[in-house]
């Protein structure tokens, strides 16, 4: 797609480029992530650096060694894999040739972070499902060497990382365009019901097709076995997990990968990456006890040919869910279009806040200078490093005092998440059509406008008549007016002059430059209105 081609040429210019690569490569489950990191260690490898493939299960690891492998057959480029899967002998030998620089691409999963593996040479880190890694972890390996250039690929990556992206400390490439002929997958959410479970897995095995059945702990396997042995006899199942010996775990994959078995039963060992285009039908025991991204990179798993899929949640009869699995849930049947995924993510971001930059914490708040102006300075701070055009200093908001309470009441507006995203939209506006159509929506949502909230509009109306002025700070008493002007500019001096000059000796320039004017204002109503009045005429000089 073309969304994938932009991101094979980023790759390879950041590769080409002087500086270190750090790019989040984000795209929906099955959009072709894993094509993006064959191609860069493709030109990784040919340059002569060694390149580490790191994932976070053994299954997917053996997939990705597999699709590497096969896609480099008949090049001069050594693969090799390092995870549970492989024997110790081969492991040894493994670790001699990375660090004699004989291997070229090396798959594997944390074994790869181990103190006791060492590179010749090693030139690009790819990282995939990012998720599932902790900061040190991905810090560990970027020590092995400064210069190392590092893809990240992940179709829901933690806040953290995403903040990294939005702000442009690491680069982001989208890949948002679907392959062709994929379908979404069609989800359901129901109590357990051993007949519809039934009828679910069946419909697959008549139309030719295989079925994940995935638990949440080792310990609902046999019983969810016996159930399955007992209400479909047609079907045959096996069963997979972590602490399953590794060979048996790589008979079990390969057979079910050979369509010898019907049904894959399996812990969560499945949720990264894996990828069987006969799969189209998932079950999820117990889906309450999952979180949104697990879910949602479990149900990735199926809907990956041009078959339509099915994923069926199944909730415990006769108990009632916490608030948080409900809206888990709720959230994830909403998010049944193709490319959701970094919607999700930012839905994501949004709940748990975007964790520490400079420290391992991947989700949280900084409470010292707030979200938004962190954001900014951020923003500001990484476009004058990359030496980008100067930074338009939008971060100054003028300052206006007229004694009178301007605010939305928890009366009018109970709920405080509401409450704030009006604030915030507020803070936005800019014209005075838009101020007028959010006072008709506000009355039209909650009612009559209080006071307060009159009051409310009326400042965030003189506030855009300020930013046009330039002015910084707006003083409003009794007795008349306060205007500064921000960096003591005004966008047209002569006008101001004359301004001053028609108001005789109502007007007086203070010294540190402020503009003073005299007026009647006795109540907070008069000094509003005569705000609104003075920046007015001086907005209508400034332009």
């Amino acid at each position: 797609t073309d969304d994938q081609a932009n991101a094979i040429d980023a790759v390879r210019d950041d590769l080409g480029a002087g500086r270190p690569m750090d790019r989040l490569v984000c795209g929906d489950v099955g959009f072709g992530k894993t094509e993006v990191a064959l191609r860069a260690a493709f030109i990784a490898a040919m340059t002569g650096v060694q390149v580490a493939v790191v994932v976070p299960t053994t299954l997917l690891a053996r997939q990705h060694f597999k699709t590497f492998s096969d896609r480099f057959r008949g090049l001069p480029i050594r693969v090799q894999q390092a995870s549970r899967l492989v024997g110790s002998k081969e492991l040894a030998l493994t670790k001699k040739e990375l660090a004699e620089g004989k291997t070229d691409i090396v798959v594997g999963t944390h074994a790869l972070l181990g103190s006791s593996i060492k590179f010749a040479n090693l030139g690009l880190l790819i990282i995939d499902e990012e998720q599932h890694f902790g900061v040190k972890h991905k810090e560990r390996l970027k020590e092995l060497k400064s210069d190392v250039h590092v893809l990240t690929l992940s179709a829901t990556p933690i806040p953290r990382t995403l903040q990294l992206a939005m702000t442009g400390v690491r680069e982001l490439s989208l890949i948002t365009t679907p392959p062709v002929d994929r379908m979404a997958v069609r989800t359901f959410i129901s109590p357990f019901d051993p007949l519809v479970i039934r009828e679910t897995l069946m419909r697959e095995h008549y139309r030719g097709g295989q079925s994940f059945y995935v638990c949440p702990r080792l310990s609902d396997l046999s019983e969810i076995h016996d159930f399955l042995r007992q209400d479909v006899p047609e079907l045959k199942v096996a069963v997979a997990h972590g602490q399953m010996p590794a060979t048996e775990l790589e008979d079990i994959m390969n057979a079910f990968y050979e369509g010898r078995y019907d049904v894959l039963l399996s812990t969560t060992i499945v949720e990264s990456g894996l990828d069987v285009p006969t799969a189209n039908t998932m079950i999820i025991h117990r889906a309450d006890m999952f979180g949104l991204a697990q879910l949602y990179q479990l149900r990735g798993r199926v809907g990956r040919s041009k078959v339509r899929a099915f994923a069926l949640l199944t909730l415990p009869v006769n108990r009632t869910l916490t608030g948080t699995a409900e809206r888990r849930l709720k959230v994830l049947q909403s998010l049944d279009t193709l490319g959701a995924g970094f919607q999700l993510a930012s839905h994501d971001l949004d709940i748990r806040g975007a964790g520490n930059l400079l420290g391992e914490e991947q989700s949280g708040h900084i409470k010292e200078v707030g979200f938004e102006l962190y954001q900014q300075m951020l923003e500001e701070a990484v476009a004058e490093i990359k030496g980008d055009e100067e930074v338009a200093d939008s971060g100054w908001s003028p300052q206006i005092s007229v004694g009178t309470p301007v605010m939305i009441p928890d009366d009018y507006v109970p709920d405080l998440h509401l409450r704030l995203g009006l604030y915030r939209r507020l803070g936005e506006i800019t014209e005075l059509a838009d101020i007028d159509a959010f006072g008709a929506e506000m009355i039209d949502r909650f009612g009559p406008l209080p006071i307060e909230v009159q009051h409310l509009l009326k400042i965030v109306y003189i506030k855009s008549l300020c930013r046009v002025a330039n002015v910084e700070k707006l003083d409003a008493g009794p007795k008349g007016v306060v205007v500064q002007f921000r960096n003591k500019e005004f966008p047209n001096p002569a006008a101001l002059v004359g301004y001053i000059a028609k108001q005789g000796t109502l007007a007086k320039i203070r010294p540190d430059q402020s503009l003073f004017l005299s007026r009647d204002y006795p109540t907070p109503e008069r000094r509003l209105t005569g705000a609104a009045q003075v920046m007015t005429q001086l907005a209508g000089l400034a332009k």
